[in-house]
């Protein structure tokens, strides 16, 4: 099976689980539903699910929990946009090609929509209990949790905010993201690594620096995408970080130093993967395709 074969399968896979884990509109409250439906479904580049299932195949996990795990990702990657969105926030309304929630719907909406998903994705892991161990449903929510909480995402998402109009250091841009962007991405490989046999410690070492770089990686690409492509290929607003006055590594290094930076943490994703040979492949496959979105 070739990449593009096997990323369109799992791709599949994701949107069914998702289908399959987000409440149905026929159920109260239903504007609510449809609206995290209208969030979730049909859309963006399921890159954490991705690496989830590329994780879960290198340890064997079983497809049901993988898949339980990787909507679990999307889940709280889609509620993170959502908030993200809001006027109180980076105020977009442009978002995976789309109106973003709170203007097709409406900022109250919008709200609950990002709480609701946020909790329908640890749902999501406890109805996995068929495929998954008690310790292994346990791993993957503290996993989650942690990602998200004020230690990564959201921390990292408070000082975006803080910086907006601040001139940061490159070591505190690389804080910001690691925690913003970085830790969710960590959480797909280790979620999907601890769905299967138990790597030991050394498998996870390397798999934390795998992340560590792919995470980087994205966030490097993101910014230079937002200077160099259009709204409509990106499916967001673009050049929206410069105008609002965030610091981005474009902003900070320059455009070429920041496609450097790109393709040497391409190498370094790459090299962590070495202990695992061929058995990383798909992992070796995904770190390329999140660096590729910039030649």
């Amino acid at each position: 099976m070739t990449f593009e074969q096997w990323m369109r399968a799992v791709l599949e896979r994701v949107e069914h689980a998702l289908e399959q884990y987000l409440p149905p509109v026929s159920t109260a409250p239903a504007r609510l539903h449809e609206a995290m439906r209208y969030a979730v479904l049909g859309g963006g580049k399921r890159v954490r699910p991705l690496l989830c299932h590329a994780a879960g195949e290198l340890t064997g996990a079983r497809a049901e929990a993988v898949e339980a795990a990787s909507a679990a990702l999307e889940m709280v990657h889609v509620y993170s946009l959502v908030h993200d969105d809001m006027p109180c926030m980076d105020d977009d309304a442009l978002r995976r090609g789309k109106p973003t929630v709170h203007v097709q719907y409406d900022e109250a909406t919008a709200l609950l929509v990002g709480d609701a998903l946020q909790s329908q994705a640890f749902v999501a892991i406890t109805e996995a209990a068929g495929t998954l161990a008690p310790l292994q449903q346990a791993s993957l929510t503290r996993e989650l949790a942690f990602a998200i909480g004020s230690l990564g995402m959201a921390g990292g998402q408070a000082i975006d905010l803080a910086s907006v109009g601040q001139k940061l250091t490159r070591p505190q841009l690389e804080t910001m993201h690691r925690m913003k962007t970085g830790a969710l991405l960590r959480a797909a490989v280790r979620m999907g690594a601890l769905a299967g046999e138990t790597p030991d410690a050394a498998a996870l070492q390397a798999l934390d620096a795998y992340a560590a770089a792919v995470g980087l990686a994205f966030q490097v690409v993101d910014d230079i995408l937002d200077v160099t492509t259009d709204s409509a290929t990106l499916g967001k607003t673009a050049g929206k970080d410069a105008k609002d006055g965030k610091p981005t590594y474009v902003s900070i290094i320059g455009l070429d130093a920041s496609r450097e930076l790109a393709a040497q943490l391409r190498s370094d994703a790459h090299a962590a993967l070495a202990p695992f040979g061929a058995r990383a492949q798909r992992l070796a496959e995904l770190a390329d395709l999140v660096v590729n979105r910039v030649s």
